[in-house]
């Protein structure tokens, strides 16, 4: 399971994996064209046009996973990518490591890049008990029921609560928050996490509703409501 780059401008492959990576020639991918460039930008020791790719991902049908393995089951080892971050929390891959444990094939977590643990780091929230709750319903009276439901979770048993969204409705999504939870609810928005343009920030909700929103538009984030 190997995690590639959240953000522009950082480093594209992890000395420490370095020599795992360029050993494989096999990789299963959320998308072939981004893990190429990866791999290209790595400087692996061998030329991309060498190295086979096959796509997992969301448009994968459950009867398509078996037949990726068996490069594996004849020995190959294969890597997994996703297009950001780390395979199998957030984003694909979990599918193919539970497969592979049912099939008795070794799966090798490798060191890099996670988003919500990132965000959580930085955050000032409670680290020691947490849940990533993914994506809040889209519908606004679902999603306001959800965030009184995780916000209460967070009040009363101080655990925190993170969340994602789709980067075009982020703005969409704080000014939710900033409506239906508690003014002493602590938030955390962090943005482009890894990146140049990086920007995380924990205030009381009524600290928020009082300053300038910060711009969120098409960027990568993660919330986190916590007490």
């Amino acid at each position: 399971m190997i995690p590639c780059p959240i953000g522009e401008g950082c480093g594209v492959l992890p000395e420490a994996n370095r020599a795992v990576v360029d050993a494989i020639d096999y990789f299963i991918v959320e998308n072939v064209r981004s893990a190429r460039r990866f791999l290209g930008r790595g400087g692996m020791g061998r030329p991309v046009e060498e190295l086979t790719f096959v796509e997992c991902n969301e448009h994968t049908r459950a009867e398509e996973l078996r037949p990726m393995l068996e490069p594996l089951l004849e020995g190959r080892d294969a890597g997994f990518i996703s297009e950001a971050g780390v395979p199998g929390v957030a984003d694909p891959g979990a599918e193919i490591a539970a497969l592979c444990h049912r099939t008795g094939i070794r799966v090798v977590p490798l060191v890099g890049p996670s988003s919500i643990l990132l965000a959580l780091m930085a955050s000032g929230q409670n680290g020691q008990s947490f849940a990533f709750n993914g994506y809040l319903p889209v519908k606004p009276p679902e999603r306001a029921k959800a965030l009184r439901a995780f916000e209460k979770r967070a009040l009363g048993e101080g655990q925190s609560q993170l969340f994602i969204e789709a980067p075009y409705r982020n703005a969409k999504l704080l000014e939710e928050m900033l409506t239906v939870l508690s003014p002493h609810t602590r938030l955390t928005v962090a943005v482009d996490l890894t990146s140049p343009s990086e920007f995380v920030l924990t205030l009381p909700v009524a600290q928020w509703r009082s300053r300038p929103r910060p711009d969120l538009n098409k960027r990568p984030a993660i919330f986190i409501i916590g007490r």
